[in-house]
């Protein structure tokens, strides 16, 4: 049988469907849920071990996360260097264009009132 759980993350509304818990000794069972065995069995030594094994988990997801952001620091360098190179592109061909259409407005000036030959 599974059991679905209204859950929000982020600002985004997601369903989480988990299957009954079936095994006894499922140690991320609902508590209530566990084996009898398993609620009274719990040592010092087993402690320790699942302390560890969730940090250690939890460092790889962080350096998982910290090698992404590297990534995407690397990528918005590169992305910013092209930006950058363009934009100087572009002022380049803007002052190109200006300086152009002034040169056409001074020859369409001097089209307009004729030759200056004395006339």
């Amino acid at each position: 049988m599974l059991y679905w759980y209204p859950a929000t993350k982020g600002l985004a509304n997601m369903a989480v469907i988990r299957p009954e818990w079936t095994q006894e000794t499922d140690p991320y069972a609902p508590p209530d849920q566990r084996g009898a065995a398993e609620k009274f069995s719990r040592s010092p030594g087993d402690l320790d071990a699942f302390v560890r094994r969730i940090a250690g988990a939890s460092m790889d997801e962080i350096d998982g996360v910290i090698n992404e952001l590297e990534g995407m620091r690397e990528m918005l360098r590169r992305e910013a260097e092209q930006v950058s190179l363009d934009l100087a592109a572009f002022a380049s061909v803007s002052q190109s264009s200006m300086s152009a259409m002034k040169i056409i407005s001074e020859s369409l000036k001097n089209f307009r009132k004729g030759p200056s030959d004395g006339r």
